[in-house]
């Protein structure tokens, strides 16, 4: 038996925001990141509409990009302080999986963070508190996910918690707050959406449910994602529609090692952190290639559906091409040597790497095994740009 999970309702279009307006309860908690939010007035709405619905509000700001597991803490304390029925988290994907996480902590007090890294281990949510989501960059799609990635800076390490208990109640996904992503911001969360779809699509656990949603996504993002790049209104739109359909496919097919590696070497150099959609870009052509020996008919119809024709091998080879353009396109690096990475400190902390990578969570579903030996040298590959060939 398998299980396909959504929010109960979702609220979509230019102004879903309003919809706010008609939720019932007493107290929430709005959950925030940097200010952007505040800076473009839409804090100031939420407030606005929350107050029309006769509810209370408390805002927790400055939710860290990458959020930490001592800022979870933070915030499931003073959720326990102020006690809401409704958890509102609005902004990217840092807030929003910060928010799910402290979820947790305020309704189980008494849990550790290690115990809910095991996935679908959490307890029974929405004994306390409601959750509602709303997403202002259009690429993580937490807003209709049982994910959240939690990082422990002291280890280094990019921990994904899953669980379809923090798939959120409401998700609003009004595209006016997408219109205020910068360029940079806008391609790398683009990329993120596109391997969703594609590791959905190729998954161990992809089924008649998610993949139509999976190719539409991945159709949308090649359409939409250079003009969203440049800034056009209705390009912008259509991607915070099609990185949530990428969300709907993957929360219920999961992902696979593209994900696993960025994970664990999102925050692992001292060069600085890799922007999470940013790794996923750059990891994506490497491992179609690796999986392809296992799932070259799953990559050619994502080929197919794009209007590409030939052999299977050629499909294949003509996606790896196509993402490798519109990583020129936007601006993106080939390879982590090309990011700047170190070499004397990648070929130090490859192996540890390679090893926490095959142990991640979305490695279990990714179309073909890999070992930690062979997770190392698929990321030599993705480090100097050398050919995948076993």
């Amino acid at each position: 038996m398998m299980r396909y999970t959504l929010p109960r309702d979702m609220y979509y279009g230019n102004g879903a925001l309003e919809q706010l307006r008609n939720i019932r309860g007493k107290k929430a908690i709005l959950i925030l990141g940097g200010g952007s939010m505040k800076r473009f007035g839409f804090v100031d709405k939420v407030v606005n509409y929350l107050t029309d619905a006769g509810i209370e509000i408390k805002l927790f700001e400055n939710v860290e990009p990458d959020p930490s597991v001592e800022t979870v803490m933070k915030g499931a304390a003073v959720m326990r302080e102020y006690e809401p029925d409704w958890i509102i988290a609005m902004g990217g994907g840092s807030p929003i999986d910060a928010a799910k996480a402290m979820w947790v902590f305020y309704e189980y007090p008494d849990t550790t963070f290690e115990e809910i890294i095991q996935p679908f281990s959490f307890p029974t949510l929405r004994q306390k508190a409601k959750f509602i989501a709303i997403p202002s960059t259009s690429g993580t799609a937490t807003e209709v996910t049982a994910f959240s990635v939690i990082t422990d800076y002291a280890k280094g390490i990019k921990y994904p918690l899953a669980d379809f208990n923090i798939t959120p109640d409401i998700a609003i996904v009004d595209p006016v707050l997408a219109e205020t992503m910068p360029p940079t911001l806008t391609a790398h969360t683009g990329m993120d959406a596109l391997t969703h779809a594609v590791e959905a699509y190729v998954s161990t656990l992809n089924s008649p449910f998610t993949d139509p949603l999976a190719l539409k996504a991945i159709q949308m993002v090649f359409e939409y994602l250079p003009a969203s790049y440049e800034g056009d209104k209705t390009a912008r739109e259509q991607m915070h529609y099609a990185q949530c359909m990428a969300g709907q496919a993957f929360s219920n097919a999961l992902l696979g090692i593209v994900h696993s590696m960025a994970h664990k070497t999102g925050a692992a150099f001292s060069t600085g952190h890799i922007p999470h959609g940013c790794a996923n870009a750059i990891y994506l052509p490497y491992v179609i290639k690796y999986n392809a020996k296992n799932a070259a008919k799953r990559y050619a119809d994502i080929s197919k559906y794009l209007g590409i024709t030939g052999t299977e091998t050629e499909c294949v080879k003509a996606l790896c091409d196509k993402i490798d353009e519109y990583n020129v396109k936007l601006n993106i690096p080939k390879t982590l040597k090309d990011f700047g990475i170190k070499e004397e400190e990648f070929l130090d902390k490859v192996p540890a790497i390679a090893e926490a990578a095959v142990g991640d969570a979305c490695t279990g579903s990714n179309p073909r095994p890999i070992t930690p030996k062979e997770m190392e040298k698929l990321l030599t590959c993705t480090y100097y740009g050398t050919e995948v060939d076993f």
